[in-house]
């Protein structure tokens, strides 16, 4: 089929209908009667030359030549959207978008509260809407659902745009009259109870299996290949309550560093150095290419660049 035969909305229809997976829903996100929509998909099955979608018990599933398909069509996509994308500046003064950011409970505490204040004061009508792993997965980054995630990543699509922003070490919190906390050392930080606070993965989050130890995170197997493991008291995904529960019990909370700036609040807590190695962490900034050369976008990842390396520089002086 030559390419003059060819609608482009429908790599558009292509694209809206594999996320939705619903022809009904596709059709609303674009403004379509559900009508015009399956004749977009009538004519894409008959571009492709393959279903592309098909009915199961558990709704429309993409078939494996739609699967393959998807990364293409979005490399596209991207680069009709740099073609057209106007050359005007983008004026954050005057500017109301509304910025969408995944970010894990490390990123959320230590790095947004200053990108809120440098939004705040460059672009004061902006907003942030803050979302957690569990509501995003890696399909909705490279659909541009949401501007940026910002998390640790081991492995990601290779669709998508990464930045690292910074490094982190480990340190341990625990109440001042903590037993392990006089002459705190390996031994000590072995025979008291712990709080493990981390994140499964993306997506909808499941129970901890205390078993499986790669899951557990870098804490947990950095120990296992000292042939050691710590006794977790008490598992949570979020900072906060982690330091709370050592102000309130006999508990040690292991925690990147960044994040003890949370333990100003409480004065009867102290930090120290993780009494064994444990490799740094990478916090990454991740995005669409969809998203990728537009200029609103390009002005907040700038932004949260400039503040993380800000925050860098404040420690080292």
């Amino acid at each position: 089929m030559k390419l003059s035969n060819i609608d482009l909305n429908l790599l558009v229809y292509f694209s809206v209908l594999l996320r939705e997976g619903n022809v009904t829903k596709a059709a609303e996100h674009l403004g379509l009667s559900q009508p015009a929509m399956s004749n977009g998909l009538r004519r894409l099955r008959k571009v492709f030359n393959d279903p592309l979608l098909v009915r199961t018990s558990n709704g429309m599933m993409p078939t494996d030549k739609a699967r393959e398909l998807q990364p293409k069509v979005q490399q596209v996509l991207a680069q009709i959207e740099l073609f057209v994308q106007p050359t005007i500046e983008f004026d954050p003064s005057s500017s109301k978008r509304l910025f969408r950011v995944m970010a894990s409970d490390y990123a959320e505490t230590t790095l947004l509260p200053r990108v809120r204040t440098r939004m705040a004061e460059e672009a004061p009508d902006t907003a942030l809407d803050i979302l957690t792993p569990s509501d995003v997965t890696f399909q909705d980054i490279e659909l541009g659902n949401v501007d940026l995630v910002i998390n640790r990543f081991d492995q990601l699509p290779q669709s998508l745009h990464l930045s690292v922003l910074w490094q982190d070490r480990f340190s341990c919190v625990m109440r001042r009259d903590n037993p392990a906390c006089e002459g705190f050392n390996f031994d000590k930080y072995l025979a008291a109870n712990h709080v493990w606070v981390n994140k499964t993965g993306m997506g909808v989050a499941t129970g901890v299996n205390p078993d499986d130890v790669q899951k557990l995170g870098w804490v947990d197997i950095a120990l296992n290949e000292l042939g050691k493991r710590r006794n977790i008291a008490v598992y949570t995904r979020h900072y906060i309550s982690a330091i709370q529960l050592t102000q309130q019990q006999d508990l040690i909370a292991t925690v990147a560093h960044r994040a003890t700036h949370l333990v100003d609040h409480f004065s009867n807590l102290a930090i120290f150095p993780a009494p064994f190695e444990i490799p740094d962490i990478e916090l990454h900034m991740v995005w669409s290419p969809l998203l990728h050369h537009n200029i609103a976008h390009k002005w907040f990842r700038n932004v949260i660049r400039d503040v993380a390396h800000e925050i860098q520089a404040e420690e080292n002086t």
